[in-house]
C-alpha cells in the first residue's frame, strides 16, 4: 500500500477576489495563504514523505515550497495536476458565471460540462487520475511498498481525484468539499483505494496513515489495509 496525501493550494489572491482564476499566469498566495502553508510544515512533521509533486500553478508551488525546503526534496511539476483549463471562463467573476446555464451544468451534471475554449471535467478528472496513479506507482517503485506521496493541486481537481477514489460517479463530485490548505489521505492498495481523511484542515493528518505490517506478520498490503483503514466550481 502507498499513501497519497492531498494538499490543496493555500489561500490565493484570487480566492478572495471571487473571480475563477484558472490557469490565469501570476496568481499567487495571499498573506493568509503564505501562513498556511508555513502551517503544513508542522502538520505534517511527523510523516516520512518521500516524494512532492506539484501543480504548474504557482499558488501551487509557493504551498509545497516551506515544506520542501525543510524535507530537502525538490518538487516533481506535474502538468496533468494542473488546475481545469476553464477556457473563455477564466479570469471571469464568479457573481457572472452563476448566471450562465453552463453553470447549471458544472453543478448538477458534471460529466457533460466542457468549458468554452477549454476542457471538459470529465477529461480533467482522466488525466489527473492518471497522474495520480503514475507517481504512486513511481514512488512504490522508488521507496517501497508503505511509502508515503504528497500531491498539491485544486479544488476542482483533488475533488475529481477522491471521487474516483471513493468509486463515485464525476456527477458527485460537486458534493464533496476540499477548502484552501486542507488535506486529504488515500491510500492505494493492490485491491482497491482507501479514503482515510477528506479536508482536514487541523491538526495532524499522521494517525491516519496506516502503519505497515510488523515483520513476519504475514499481513499483505490487502490485510493490513482492510484491517487499518476503516475557488473551485461548486456552488
Amino acid at each position: 500500500m502507498t499513501t497519497l496525501i492531498l494538499l490543496r493550494h493555500g489561500r490565493s489572491t484570487a480566492n478572495t477576489a471571487g473571480v475563477l482564476a484558472g490557469r490565469t499566469p501570476g496568481v499567487e498566495l495571499d498573506e493568509r495563504g503564505r501562513e498556511q502553508a508555513d502551517a503544513v510544515v508542522d502538520r505534517l512533521a511527523a510523516l516520512p514523505i518521500a516524494s512532492i509533486v506539484t501543480s504548474p500553478m504557482t499558488r501551487c508551488r509557493q504551498t509545497v515550497a516551506p515544506l520542501a525546503a525543510t524535507r530537502g526534496l525538490e518538487p516533481v511539476v506535474e502538468d496533468d495536476l494542473a488546475e481545469v483549463d476553464y477556457g473563455s471562463w477564466t479570469g471571469r467573476p464568479i457573481s457572472e458565471l452563476v448566471s450562465e446555464d453552463l453553470w447549471k451544468v458544472v453543478q448538477a451534471h458534471p460529466s457533460a460540462a466542457e468549458f468554452p475554449d477549454g476542457e471538459s471535467l470529465a477529461g480533467m478528472q482522466a488525466r489527473s487520475v492518471a497522474a495520480v496513479r503514475r507517481h504512486v506507482a513511481r514512488v512504490r517503485a522508488e521507496h517501497g511498498e508503505h511509502s508515503i506521496l504528497l500531491a498539491c493541486s485544486h479544488g476542482d481537481v483533488i475533488k475529481s481525484v477522491l471521487a474516483d477514489a471513493l468509486g463515485c460517479h464525476l456527477d458527485t463530485f460537486q458534493r464533496i468539499v476540499v477548502d484552501t490548505c486542507s488535506v486529504s489521505v488515500v491510500t492505494y492498495t493492490s485491491l482497491r483505494p482507501f479514503v482515510a481523511r477528506m479536508n482536514e484542515q487541523s491538526g495532524d493528518v499522521a494517525n491516519l496513515v496506516p502503519k505497515p505490517p510488523e515483520e513476519g506478520s504475514g499481513q499483505d498490503d490487502r490485510a493490513a489495509s482492510d484491517a487499518v483503514v476503516g475557488g473551485s466550481t461548486n456552488a
